[in-house]
This record gives structure tokens, C-alpha cells and sequence, in this order.
């Protein structure tokens, strides 16, 4: 099975700079391929310190230069923020520089003070997403990026250099609402499970979106990849630290940053399912929430771990997993200490589980490339 990392840059609680969060993922994203991952991903943000990540294929193509084998993608590239066409140029300059090695991971944004840092009116944000997504994933098949939307027109234009290859089997989107999971099998890309909701509902979102992608398709979609954060530790009392301290201040900057308690969400287009999230948390209260959103993720022993990652992987049947390692202001000896068991512990009994096919497969350069418009 495919196993990846997830490196999110977190600096939540300043306690050290954030030049020295950077060294510190940096020095796990170059330990990360000959520890035996097959992927290197990381999510886009800006603005905050809950993740330090604004220019994603520019980290990529560092990692490019310093690896040969380990695959690149991005967890996920927000597209309502950027131009599509200088989407679509840095990825097909990322797989050339890389020889193929990338993977592409879209999503339409959640984060409030990011959308009002680039001026971008979240109410407009799933209808650019649509149009964006349906330009790039076109100019990446074809080499000519156009478009002639609602809100997105574009004269058609050569991508150059032109694309290295299809990135078909190779895109991913992460969607939490069923009105996204529908626009994901419409537009033809597999799933991206970041876990956030209860895994019996993210199985059924599962079945629905394959029957709907077959129904539009055809054919069957690739299978998804799922994330989790992930604690390990050598013992149970060490393995409870890690979901206690990290695991818990990781789910609590998360709420902060997305305002998962903002009740104001049903007032925004597209954004009506984290109305009903707030409202929930309102009733429920904020640190119920947070230990839920501890608990989707996985500690505990490296059998636990183990154990944990493959029941999530056989209800979803997912093609691969992501891990992240560090996270929730894990001083650097512990997240690297983390990073050491998953690689040596975990690592190799993930890799060995069978799923039935390899996750993003790239085609070979001679493969022709097919327009999709």
C-alpha cells in the first residue's frame, strides 16, 4: 500500500521561530525517502502559523532536487486563491522537474482569513473551484488551458513547456460536503479523506460518490487516498501523551483557524454543511468537539497504529494512506522521535498490505495525451 507523509509547517504556539520550524520539517521531508515513504505532501496556507506552507510546488521542486523516487503532491493546492493558468504551469513545471513524480491534490478552501487576506468572497468559492478545476485538469490533458465560464473566462493559451505526462490516476480532491463529493465525480478525480467527520459517514459519502462517478464515468474512480495525524508511542502511557497534548492542540488549532464554531457559516454559499458543524459545537460545546476530532485520528502503540490505519484503509477501500508526524507544537525531538517509529515500526506492515493496485500511477511520457474539452 501506498504510504506517504504529511508535513503541515506548525508553528501554533511560537515557541520556537519560525525559521526553526522549517529547519525541523525540512530535515524530515529529506529523511522521508530513504525511511522508505513512497509520497511527500503538504497542505496550502497562508497568513497564520497553523500552517507556514503559502507556496507548495515551490517546496515541492526543492524536494525534487534532493530526492530521486519519492512522489510529490500537494494536500491540497486551494484553487479559488490562484490564477489557473499559473496553477496549471507550476505543476506541469513540477513533473518535469521531477520526471513525473508529482500528485496533485485540489480543493476549493475553508479558512476565512485566508480567503479575505487574497480578497476572495467565500460565497463564490465552490462555483470558482468548478470552473478552475475544470480549466486546469482540461490544460493539463491537452496542453491548451481555456475557459468560458460564469466567472472564469480564459482565451485559449499553450501550456509550456507542454505537460510531461497525464495526471489522470493522479489527481486528488478533498471534499467534505455531498454537494463536493458530486462535483469530484463529475470532474473525474479521486478522493482525498482528510479525517473530519465520523468514519461510518465518510464510508457512506464513499459508496456514493463510486455509484455517482460510475454513473457519470462509466468506470470505477481511483481509489482514495485517506489523512490522519498520527501519534506512536513505544508504550500506552506514551501513546496517551500523544493524544492528550498533540493530538488534542492539533484539533484545537484546527477549530480556531476554520472557526468551526462560527454559526456565521450559514450565511455563505457553499458552506452550509459547516453551519450545521457550528451549531452541533454550540450545542455540544467546543472541547467535546476538539476530543472527537483527536479521536478520528490515530494513537496508540505501533500494533494499535497498525491496527487503526488498516481498519480505516479496509472501510474506505482506500488505495493509500498520509501520515503527519508532526503537529499540535511537538517540540522537534518529538516529532522526530514520532517520525522514527512510524518508519521503523509502522511503516514497513502499512507498505506490505495489499490493496489491490498501486495509488497514482504516472503515465509514461509516450502515453498520448488526450483532450478532455
Amino acid at each position: 500500500m501506498h504510504t506517504g507523509i504529511t508535513l503541515v509547517f506548525q508553528n501554533i504556539d511560537g515557541n520556537v521561530s519560525d525559521a526553526e520550524t522549517y529547519r525541523n520539517e525540512l530535515d524530515l521531508a529529506l529523511r522521508a525517502e530513504s525511511a522508505g515513504f513512497d509520497s511527500v505532501w503538504t497542505p496550502e496556507h497562508h497568513f497564520t502559523a497553523y500552517g507556514m506552507t503559502p507556496d507548495v510546488p515551490q517546496f515541492l521542486s526543492w524536494l525534487a532536487a534532493k530526492t530521486s523516487t519519492v512522489k510529490l503532491g500537494t494536500m491540497v493546492s486551494v484553487l479559488p486563491w490562484q490564477d489557473p493558468v499559473r496553477t496549471a504551469e507550476n505543476f506541469i513545471l513540477l513533473d518535469h522537474l521531477s520526471g513525473g513524480r508529482s500528485m496533485l491534490g485540489i480543493g476549493r478552501g475553508l479558512g476565512r482569513v485566508e480567503f479575505d487576506g487574497f480578497r476572495v468572497e467565500m460565497g463564490k468559492s465552490r462555483r470558482l473551484f468548478a470552473e478552475y478545476a475544470e480549466a486546469i485538469l482540461n490544460g493539463l490533458e491537452s496542453g491548451v488551458i481555456e475557459a468560458d465560464g460564469e466567472l472564469y473566462k480564459q482565451p485559449a493559451m499553450d501550456l509550456r513547456p507542454a505537460p510531461y505526462a497525464s495526471f489522470r490516476g493522479r489527481t486528488f480532491a478533498s471534499a467534505v460536503s455531498p454537494q463536493s463529493i458530486d462535483l469530484m465525480a463529475s470532474l473525474q478525480v479521486g478522493l482525498m479523506v482528510i479525517a473530519q467527520k465520523p468514519w461510518d459517514k465518510a464510508e457512506a459519502e464513499m459508496r456514493d460518490y463510486r455509484a455517482r462517478y460510475l454513473e457519470i464515468d462509466g468506470e470505477e474512480p481511483a481509489k482514495p487516498i485517506i489523512c490522519v495525524f498520527v501519534g506512536v508511542g513505544e508504550t500506552e502511557a506514551e501513546a496517551r501523551q500523544m493524544r492528550d497534548v498533540y493530538l488534542r492542540r492539533y484539533a484545537e488549532s484546527t477549530v480556531e483557524h476554520y472557526e468551526f464554531d462560527n454559526v456565521g457559516f450559514a450565511k455563505i454559499e457553499g458552506y452550509e454543511y459547516y453551519a450545521g458543524l457550528s451549531r452541533n459545537i454550540e450545542k455540544h460545546g467546543v472541547d467535546g468537539f476538539c476530543d472527537f476530532l483527536a479521536d478520528l485520528q490515530v494513537w496508540g502503540t505501533p500494533d494499535q497504529v497498525v491496527d487503526r490505519i488498516l481498519e480505516y484503509v479496509d472501510r474506505l477501500d482506500a488505495g493509500g494512506v498520509l501520515i503527519a508526524p508532526s503537529f499540535g507544537g511537538m517540540p522537534p525531538e518529538v516529532s522526530s522521535r514520532n517520525f522514527e517509529l512510524l518508519a521503523s515500526e509502522v511503516l514497513p506492515r502499512l507498505k506490505a498490505h495489499d490493496v489491490g493496485g498501486e495509488l497514482g500511477v504516472t503515465y509514461g511520457v509516450d502515453r498520448a495525451l488526450t483532450p478532455t474539452s
